[in-house]
This record gives structure tokens, C-alpha cells and sequence, in this order.
């Protein structure tokens, strides 16, 4: 696993003001892996991504048995910074049976006539399952913020947009994490983060690659023009909302390989943190086992 004190960097401390500008976005995140180098540095990671992928397939299987916690996963990232690509590489080795992912795009008309919250509400994991959000209810504080009209059309008792808005949407927030963690949930929030200067190379690389032409959209670039307003949101969201029983961790992105075995390290850690076990067996149910056991052998 990766030393306690590179991830501890990672993390927002709670009631800490944050600029995202004091987070690496390289592979190089200390002295000694920059005198490692990148080769080195890659290949390991390489190794403990595979370690990690092995480790949360165990991990999940007693998980599921147990049945006491869930795991929510939220990879959160301006555009381009490897939400996809993080999900299907450290997820590769998870049963599909006890994991489920989520991408939550602009809300239906349906979803406006419910709280902001609802429609995450229901979808959050099942006792034993892993989730993972794709986006998830921090868009609500992210968008609307850099543009307000949006919140003209959603049917908002009076005063919305005011300070005391953004403040009762924090508070919301925290109340929903602090209730989910209170009755097993474990929320793992990640924001990826990508420079400027990256996405605008992987802007360009779908642009140029035929197969990638699908994956790009004109509202990329519509939106990148409030690259800097985004950054502000995103300070302030977690500022508000890092705490004890959710903080957020600032996941260095500009190379998918470093944040991919970044969040898988810190998923396996949080998971092995738990006392799961798998369930005793009964006096009973163990004379059953027996039973079935002959029975078999002496076909």
C-alpha cells in the first residue's frame, strides 16, 4: 500500500480554507519519488494498482457478506479529468452483482418537483454494496453557482441564490453524509484534479482522434471558459463539506495512472478498516452442512 503520509497530503482538512493550487497535479508529490523517477514511479504504481484491484475483490465479497456497511464512491472532476476511466479500472476485478455505478446528468422535470437531494437519496448502496457516483449531489452546489439562471427554472422558494442558500445546501449536505455514516455508509469523495493545461491536451486529443470524436461536445469548451469560477466553487463545496465522516481527497490527475492507483489505495484501506466478518454459523446450521455434505459424497 502507498505510505500513510502521501495520502494524508491528499486530503482537505475539515474546516481548513483550500486553494487548489497548493495540490500537485503531477505524479511527482515528494522529493523522493521525484529522485525515484517517473518510470519507476509509474511501475510501481502499476503493481499497486493490481494489488489494490485484487485486494477490493476479496474485500468485497466479505463486504457483501456482512451485510452492516456500504460503500459510496464520489469521483467528482471538471471535464476530462478520468471519472470514466478511474471507474473501469479499479472496479475492473469488483463483482457486478454487488456494485453499482451512477452518472447523474441535468435533472428531469420529474426530479425538479423533489428536494435536490432526492434523486441521489435513492440511489445510494444497499448494505453490502459498493456504489459509485459519477457526479453525484455536489453538482447542486458546483453549477447552479457559476450559473445561477439555472436555478430560475427549478420552482425554488424565494430567496434562492443568496448566501443563505448556498448555506442551507452545505448544511443539507453535511446532514445527509453525517445520517448515511451514522447507519453504515462509508462516503469516499474524490475530486480529480486535472490542470488546465491537461484537459485543454485532452480536449484536443478527442478532437483529433476519430474514435474519440463522441466523446467531445461543444459545452466542453462553452464550459472551460469558467475554469476559474469552478475552481472557486469547488474550493468552497469542500471547505464546507469536508468532514470527519466524509472528508474530500484532492486526487493529483493529470496522469490517469497515478489518480487511478491513488483511489484504489484508499478504497481498499477504507473498507479494511471496518470489522467485517462473515457471519457465524449456527450449531444448526452447521449439522445441516454436515448432512448435505454426506449426502453428496455417498452418491
Amino acid at each position: 500500500m502507498i505510505k500513510e503520509k502521501y495520502l494524508d497530503r491528499l486530503i482537505v482538512k475539515p474546516g481548513k480554507t483550500l486553494s487548489l493550487t497548493d495540490f500537485n497535479t503531477g505524479w511527482a508529490q515528494s522529493e523522493a519519488l521525484r529522485e525515484a523517477g517517473k518510470n519507476a514511479v509509474k511501475q510501481r504504481a502499476a503493481e499497486l494498482l493490481e494489488e489494490n484491484r485484487a485486494a477490493l475483490a476479496e474485500a468485497q465479497e466479505l463486504l457483501w457478506a456482512d451485510k452492516r456497511y456500504s460503500i459510496l464512491v464520489i469521483l467528482q472532476g471538471m471535464d476530462t479529468a478520468g471519472k470514466d476511466g478511474t471507474i473501469k479500472h479499479v472496479m475492473s476485478g469488483v463483482n457486478p452483482q454487488g456494485c453499482q455505478v451512477m452518472s447523474f446528468g441535468i435533472p428531469t422535470k420529474y426530479e425538479l418537483d423533489h428536494t435536490f437531494l432526492w434523486r441521489f437519496w435513492k440511489h445510494m448502496p444497499r448494505r453490502g454494496e459498493i456504489g459509485i457516483f459519477n457526479r453525484s449531489y455536489y453538482e447542486d452546489v458546483l453549477v447552479p453557482k457559476v450559473h445561477p439562471v439555472i436555478l430560475e427554472g427549478q420552482h425554488l422558494p424565494p430567496g434562492y441564490g443568496s448566501d443563505a442558500f448556498w448555506e442551507a445546501r452545505y448544511e443539507d449536505i453535511r446532514a445527509f453524509e453525517r445520517h448515511h455514516h451514522q447507519n453504515g455508509t462509508i462516503i469516499l469523495k474524490f475530486f480529480l484534479n486535472i490542470s488546465k493545461k491537461e484537459q485543454k491536451e485532452r480536449l484536443l486529443s478527442r478532437l483529433k482522434t476519430e474514435k474519440k470524436h463522441w466523446k467531445f461536445s461543444l459545452s466542453d469548451l462553452t464550459e472551460r471558459q469558467y475554469w476559474n469560477h469552478y475552481q472557486a466553487a469547488y474550493e468552497e463545496a469542500m471547505f464546507q463539506t469536508s468532514h470527519g465522516d466524509a472528508p474530500w481527497h484532492v486526487i493529483p490527475a493529470d496522469y490517469k495512472w497515478v489518480a487511478r492507483t491513488l483511489v484504489a489505495d484508499i478504497i481498499v484501506r477504507a473498507i479494511s478498516r471496518l470489522d467485517l466478518r462473515y457471519p457465524e454459523t449456527s450449531v444448526e446450521r452447521m449439522k445441516e452442512i454436515e448432512k448435505a455434505r454426506i449426502q453428496l459424497e455417498s452418491e
